[in-house]
């Protein structure tokens, strides 16, 4: 089970999906947090112990530049965003990546693939 903290940009039945699959999910909406800046979204998922599901790239620079672990980000880049499509690479990622997320990273999802990228991100 990952815990997972859903940004605006996806859908409220994908979180819905992801509880049928045993995670724990909370999506922004639900806790009327529409409009909550992204940088504090990091903080909510750092001190909640989430990983942040969402298709905004801010979110994987911010805790790249952060220079910390956590908290891990799934960046959807996908040219087919329906929820079908994004519940279907999530089910994949989840069996290719639970570990890395669960160590922190950055996981990007595209048409191509998965790419993981461990957290923190080395600068030098």
């Amino acid at each position: 089970m990952i815990r997972l903290l859903l940004d605006m940009g996806i859908a409220q039945s994908t979180g819905h999906y992801l509880r049928t699959r045993g995670h724990d999910v909370v999506h922004l909406c639900e806790q009327n947090l529409e409009r909550l800046p992204d940088y504090q979204i990091v903080t909510k998922a750092k001190k909640e112990d989430r990983t942040i599901v969402t298709h905004d790239l801010d979110f994987g620079r911010i805790v790249a530049l952060s220079g910390r672990s956590i908290p891990s980000i799934i960046t959807l880049r996908l040219s087919d965003m329906t929820p079908t499509r994004v519940n279907s690479v999530l089910g994949i990622a989840f069996v290719e990546a639970t570990q890395p997320i669960e160590r922190g990273a950055l996981v990007t999802i595209t048409d191509r693939g998965i790419r993981i990228r461990a957290l923190p991100i080395d600068t030098d």
